[in-house]
């Protein structure tokens, strides 16, 4: 956003999250002073002395001051931090910045993409006939997006795999002539200098997931709605984080996906011209996952909610990316952004003229939705049940847009085969030991992947799931073969290794994070 949207965003995020806690002095005492806790416990665990000192001198002298003060003096101590905490969120646009980014970014990827293959470099050369799009298909409810940008503000929401997906996603949006999206991203991206230059002028705003003081999200949440009120779109994972198990999101953070529902309000309470707030689900597709292999440990040792951020992954690593965008597109994988139905901040369907739709295709007339008698307005009990009513359309979008591919589809027939030869082993042995024999006949495994391939083409077919690649197609010895050229070629260990005739289950962690992409009410 431009420096003066920018300055009048901040100013009323400030004075939204202060004017809550105003009603009563207790709850300006309480807010202050949980802030200070919660901060001192994040500083004492930063690794940089430096910045602990400095940081941990800040709050420092903000409790001393707390503690000396009335109740004056507390409020305009909470405004302080209110403010402090603003400023660090806030992000920046710069027009100029945009346009390098966006020339520069398609034929950067293009080349690098293409890197292993000579042939395709020279086709990804001007008349040479190939193009990133080869790699990267953008494709489902692409021009409703379009036309509904134009209409009104949206919110594209993608389930989330890797560090990759920004980068994907504002590809995708810069190929669509989307104009530019404010978008939150983790302080970890920031960290790498060139990145963090282009993401600073770019409009993210800094999400920093390890503190967890209540007033540092309410400005998180609240700057997002302002930009939503300001007629910004937004592009933000509503999971949270990664998934950790590979699996699509079922449970999603209600707190920032709520924020569409009140930027409407407040469109509508203040007559705007275009108040529309469209929601737009997206799921990104990979045959292999970069980080798969700490994302699954992490997931296992049941300490991703703790941590929240992982900061020593693999996308931390700048040549481990590119040895990985390398090998998964040498072998002609490709990457499948898919953009989901459409929906309001109700979660029901909208045409692409933005009219809402009950689930008979009748036209509904969405402001009513929360007309108070005397106007629109918020009732928090009510909007909350409407963003679980959402949250529960974009994850049904998921289960219908997710994309599966050979690698998904071969890493749960193969998973579940060592369930059922080890019917007595819990699952972490299971994967520690690989049971009583971790290798499988290939004609057992082929049996097994003909009836997980019938089941997810029949939920193809039903519109319940999406399948590309060999996983559309192709007989379980072509799926096979597919997968196992993906699985042995980028992670550390090989998932599947074949000897002979039969098949190896080398590293059980990655088979079961792959196989977990695969629903199970699709196999049912």
């Amino acid at each position: 956003m431009d420096s003066l949207d920018s300055r009048r965003v901040v100013g009323e995020v400030v004075l939204r999250v202060v004017e809550r806690r105003e009603q009563d002095p207790r709850t300006i005492e309480r807010a202050l002073f949980d802030t200070i806790y919660e901060e001192r416990r994040r500083v004492d665990g930063i690794r940089d002395k430096e910045s602990r000192r400095r940081q941990g001198a800040y709050w420092d002298r903000v409790h001393a001051d707390a503690t000396r003060s009335d109740v004056d003096g507390q409020r305009a101590l909470l405004l302080e931090v209110v403010r402090h905490f603003t400023d660090e969120v806030a992000g920046h646009f710069d027009p100029r910045w945009y346009a390098v980014a966006t020339t520069v970014l398609t034929p950067s990827l293009d080349v690098l993409l293409n890197a292993l293959s000579p042939l395709r470099l020279i086709r990804s050369l001007p008349g040479g006939g190939g193009h990133l799009d080869d790699q990267v298909v953008i494709e489902g409810e692409t021009q409703s997006l379009v036309r509904l940008a134009r209409r009104g503000t949206t919110i594209i929401v993608p389930t989330h795999l890797s560090n990759l997906d920004s980068i994907l996603m504002g590809y995708a949006i810069q190929r669509l002539g989307l104009p530019p999206y404010v978008y939150g991203a983790g302080l970890n991206l920031f960290a790498n200098p060139l990145i963090g230059m282009f993401m600073a002028h770019l409009g993210a705003y800094r999400v920093d997931r390890l503190k967890k003081a209540e007033i540092y999200k309410d400005v998180l949440k609240t700057y997002a709605g302002c930009t939503m009120e300001a007629g910004y779109h937004n592009l933000f994972f509503p999971g949270g984080t990664r998934s950790r198990s590979g699996g699509v999101e079922r449970h999603l953070k209600l707190g920032l996906l709520g924020m569409g529902l009140d930027a409407y309000i407040h469109n509508l309470g203040a007559r705007k011209r275009d108040p529309d707030i469209f929601v737009v689900p997206c799921t990104i597709n990979y045959e292999l996952v970069l980080e798969a292999e700490t994302l699954i440990d992490d997931h296992l040792k049941e300490v991703g909610r703790s941590r929240y951020i992982i900061e020593d992954d693999e996308f931390s690593r700048p040549r481990q990316v590119l040895q990985f965008v390398q090998r998964l597109f040498s072998l002609e994988s490709r990457v499948n952004v898919r953009f989901c139905r459409p929906l309001d901040v109700f979660g029901n369907p909208v045409d692409d003229e933005g009219r809402s739709l009950d689930s008979r295709g009748r036209f509904i007339d969405r402001s009513l939705y929360v007309d108070k008698g005397n106007g629109p307005g918020a009732d928090p009990q009510r909007d909350e049940e409407y963003t679980r009513e959402l949250a529960r359309a974009i994850t049904d979008s998921y289960r219908r847009d997710t994309v599966l591919k050979a690698t998904h589809v071969v890493s749960r027939a193969v998973f579940d085969l060592l369930r059922d030869r080890n019917p007595a082993m819990d699952l972490y042995r299971l994967l520690r030991t690989g049971g009583e024999e971790p290798s499988i006949p290939l004609p057992e495994v082929y049996e097994r992947l003909d009836r997980v391939l019938g089941a997810v083409r029949r939920a193809a077919a039903e519109g319940r799931v999406r399948l590309d690649g060999a996983a559309a197609g192709g007989d379980a010895v072509a799926v096979s073969s597919e997968a196992q050229a993906h699985l042995s070629s980028y992670h550390r260990r090989p998932a599947l290794e074949r000897h002979g005739d039969r098949l190896v289950a080398a590293d059980r962690n990655l088979l079961l994070y792959y196989g977990n992409r695969v629903d199970g009410e699709v196999l049912r």
